[in-house]
């Protein structure tokens, strides 16, 4: 099973504005590539362009070769989330997905076996009016697997998600990719990027920043810190930043720990044994993963809090 969405100098302009800029990227099977960028960079755009629902000013982008526009019968070639709330609330959750089954010629069983998939068959016979955002979220994947596709996206799936939903969705993520499918998932949440993703596409103001791992990217970050812990925390924090050091409490469990910035590990080492002070721990950290995308997007915010650009 597979299908690779290809983008070549994707651009999208809406009068003078452009939201997205000769974007060109791949998004391989087997693995979950995450799409980051800050508000406005043109995510959804992109996405919008890839599944044919919006036509591109120049470029193209393709899935498993071609349009995905010229795909028939869509839904068995690719599944999408785009926006959960875009459902008649009238509908109950099986008559929506009945009816995206029939115009999608899949076989009927479809329906109940992706609702038992997205936990929703107790509330299969329930209006989607009354639904939560969350159980949205989770008709809306189970409308995105409902052709059983190699290829699937989802734009902020989690969004109203309890902290149970998140983990299902992580693990749901994880399981697809290991099957052989293209995941592309496009979330401003780090943490769940961090813990759910392998690639990342990242794009600013509608250019491409980065198409590299996730472990990569965040290596890119140049705050690099050294977590000590000792029962001697004064005397090290005197010791350390006499020698050039910016030494802080670190935010871990426990008061005997401090966050080194300045020095590397080696440094450290070598004064603490100088001036006898024992050791629990050295352990050098790489910046997170929202520490690097903070500091490698920031020329490419539109909007910044309190300063109007």
């Amino acid at each position: 099973m597979g299908g690779v969405i290809e983008v070549n100098g994707l651009t999208k302009r809406y009068g003078r504005k452009t939201a997205v800029d000769d974007l060109c990227f791949t998004v391989r099977p087997g693995q979950v590539t995450g799409f980051l960028g800050p508000n406005g960079a043109g995510k959804t755009t992109t996405l919008r362009m890839i599944l044919g629902l919006d036509a591109p000013t120049g470029g193209t982008a393709t899935v498993g070769g071609v349009p995905f526009r010229d795909h028939p019968r869509g839904l068995r070639h690719a599944g999408a989330l785009l926006d959960a709330q875009q459902v008649h609330g009238g509908l109950t959750a099986r008559a929506h997905l009945a009816a995206l089954s029939r115009s999608n010629r899949l076989p009927a069983r479809r329906v109940d076996e992706v609702l038992a998939e997205v936990g929703l068959t107790e509330a299969a016979r329930r209006r989607v009016g009354g639904f939560s955002l969350g159980m949205k979220q989770r008709l809306g994947i189970a409308a995105a697997l409902l052709g059983d596709p190699p290829v699937l996206m989802f734009d902020e799936p989690i969004n109203g998600m309890d902290p149970e939903g998140v983990l299902w969705v992580r693990h749901l993520f994880r399981r697809l990719a290991a099957q052989g499918r293209t995941v592309f998932l496009s979330s401003h949440l780090m943490s769940e990027m961090e813990n759910t993703a392998d690639q990342l596409v990242v794009i600013g103001r509608g250019r491409l920043i980065a198409a590299e791992s996730v472990r990569s990217f965040a290596a890119r970050g140049s705050r690099l810190r050294v977590v000590v812990r000792t029962p001697r925390t004064a005397e090290l924090t005197e010791v350390l930043t006499r020698a050039g050091g910016r030494v802080e409490p670190d935010d871990g469990p426990g008061t005997d720990r401090l966050a080194v910035t300045g020095l590397p590990a080696e440094r450290i080492g070598t004064l603490a044994l100088d001036h006898r002070i024992v050791l629990h721990e050295l352990t050098t950290r790489s910046a997170s993963l929202e520490e690097a995308f903070m500091e490698i997007t920031a020329d490419t915010v539109e909007y910044l809090a309190g300063q109007p650009r």
